[in-house]
């Protein structure tokens, strides 16, 4: 059975002439990427055959064509796999959407999304263990946990372990987030790994401003160095902060 045409969507952008972008594999297939208008927002889409699976190369194509749009424009990014049958369904949508899209457009224009991880030095939180007279008999292994009469010492040190964390969690909030954050037009902290990473963080930064928020984060990572990495990437589509879900009737 032949596979089924389709329309796969990259990102809203404003524009209202016809514009062409570099093509585009898709499925194994080249194909061009170009625009669908209603009114002054229109679709960056590229025809494809069959469900868009999410496949090494094809993640990447759908990250690269957004990447290369942002150089031109704002984006509204779209999530991976998005297909619909026709042109005509993409505008039926974009006309739906239209509102929603102007007021992200007024959100978002010439600004982006970075990302700031801050990785605990495992030598540094040993130290700071170590610090702890319990913690750090537990840590040189003077505690006898498989012993059942060792139980309430287990209660213990798993609340002594967890409350250690928070804190470091907590001070890097109010010294490294809150910082940045004042800087920025809005921020998200997303999950964490209690005791390793202690802070996963998205910034959308005005593009006046970033200069200002590169050196803010070199700033604070020299004052943080000794105890932590961090892990600072972007530009990026302002994913965490945009939640749209495209849905039709009849799409593939």
């Amino acid at each position: 059975m032949p596979k089924k045409s389709g329309v796969y969507v990259f990102c809203a952008i404003r524009e209202k002439e016809s514009k062409k972008f570099e093509k585009v594999i898709l499925n194994g297939q080249e194909n061009e990427v170009y625009t669908i208008h209603y009114q002054n927002v229109a679709m960056v889409v590229s025809k494809v055959k069959g469900e868009v699976l999410p496949e090494r190369n094809n993640l990447f194509a759908h990250q690269q064509t957004i990447s290369r749009v942002m150089k031109e424009y704002s984006i509204i990014p779209m999530s991976f796999g998005n297909v619909f049958h026709s042109e005509q369904d993409v505008q039926i949508i974009t006309k739906h959407m239209y509102d929603e899209f102007e007021k992200l457009f007024s959100h978002l224009e010439n600004k982006i999304e970075v990302g700031l991880k801050v990785v605990v030095k495992q030598n540094w939180i040993d130290q700071e263990m170590l610090n702890d007279p319990v913690l750090s008999e537990w840590k040189a292994g003077k505690k006898d946990l498989s012993n059942p009469a060792s139980f309430y010492d287990q209660i213990q040190l798993g609340e002594l372990a967890q409350n250690f964390v928070l804190q470091l969690e907590d001070e890097v909030e109010k010294k490294i987030y809150n910082p940045l954050l004042e800087l920025a037009e809005a921020g998200k902290q997303n999950y964490t790994i209690p005791g390793k990473i202690l802070l996963n963080a998205a910034f959308l930064v005005d593009r006046e401003k970033e200069e200002a928020f590169d050196q803010l984060v070199n700033d604070l990572f020299e004052i943080w160095k000794e105890k932590v990495e961090f892990k600072y990437s972007g530009p990026w589509p302002a994913y965490n902060f945009v939640n749209i879900r495209l849905r039709i009737e009849g799409k593939i």
